[in-house]
């Protein structure tokens, strides 16, 4: 299996969540390899934000909701038309919620589900007439260490990341007969704005058993899918065999969640300290918000 970086020139690249941390970050290294980057996202003023700022292009980017298939055949019709064909899909859009499973609301579960789960595979299936269209199309999707072991505050997060894993596991072994590459990145606490959102709300403490990484980290981790047509790549490699080796005995889990907690609080509030020293964190009338819009 050859080592060599893959050529990105004049290759497009279209990146989901690409206003935000790890899809800004590996936009970069994709620019920076001479990719033409398509950036979705929700929000246009931080995608174009990003664009902005990146090198080469053209660049451009596309607004619209992806758990709604309108806009997601919409969004594929402007680049067919802008470009023809996919080279790299990236699935990173994503979200999660601090609420506890018995308070939240339904239609939060329904919501969350349809972000993580549903919109990606909507998006791959509704491309794959575009990457059929490159000569080399490949796929990347951004799941999660909680795609392999189960967090207690955020079990809808966990479904659907379980899920995401499954079925791009699945998805990677069909397509690569059909010629189409796919692979995921499976990172862990990664020091984004959903993380920091996530860390104030009292969301999962255990994910900061150590520092989180950056979104460079992660990116550079879905370079390696690409370079190395890896089905499954994971940041930090250590972590993923110590929760593989954990799920090995899920009974066991009660007992040894608690052996971990208390660090996983200390690193969290350690986290949220570092984020006030970096004005990342305002108090307004009593209640922290992050300064981030």
């Amino acid at each position: 299996m050859s080592s060599a970086a893959l050529d990105l020139t004049d290759r497009v690249v279209v990146v989901t969540g690409g206003g935000g941390g790890i899809g800004s970050a590996f936009a970069r290294l994709a620019a920076d390899r001479g990719a033409r980057l398509v950036l979705v996202d929700i929000r246009p003023d931080a995608a174009g934000k990003v664009v902005a700022d990146l090198p080469g292009g053209p660049h451009s980017v596309l607004v619209g909701d992806l758990t709604s298939r309108a806009d997601v055949e919409r969004i594929l019709a402007a680049v067919e038309a802008e470009h023809g064909r996919i080279d790299v899909l990236v699935n990173n859009a994503g979200m999660t919620s601090a609420e506890r499973f018995d308070e939240r609301s339904v239609e939060s579960i329904e919501l969350e589900l349809n972000v993580n789960l549903y919109a990606p595979l909507m998006l791959t299936r509704l491309a794959v007439d575009l990457l059929r269209a490159s000569d080399d199309p490949r796929v990347v999707s951004t799941v999660s260490l909680g795609g392999i072991f189960p967090l207690g505050e955020t079990p809808i997060y966990t479904a659907s990341k379980f899920g995401l894993r499954g079925a791009m596991l699945s998805i990677a072994l069909d397509l690569r007969t059909k010629g189409i590459l796919a692979g995921s990145v499976l990172p862990s606490a990664t020091d984004t704005r959903m993380l920091r959102q996530e860390a104030l709300d009292g969301g999962n403490a255990l994910q900061f058993q150590d520092p989180p990484q950056s979104p460079e980290q992660v990116a550079r981790a879905m370079m390696k899918v690409l370079d190395k047509k890896r089905i499954e790549v994971y940041p930090r490699v250590s972590e993923s065999w110590l929760v593989k080796t954990a799920m090995l005995m899920p009974n066991a889990l009660p007992r040894l969640m608690p052996l971990f907690r208390g660090k996983g609080e200390r690193g969290q509030a350690k986290y949220i300290q570092q984020l006030r020293d970096r004005g990342l964190i305002e108090t307004i009338d009593g209640v922290d918000r992050l300064t981030e819009q």
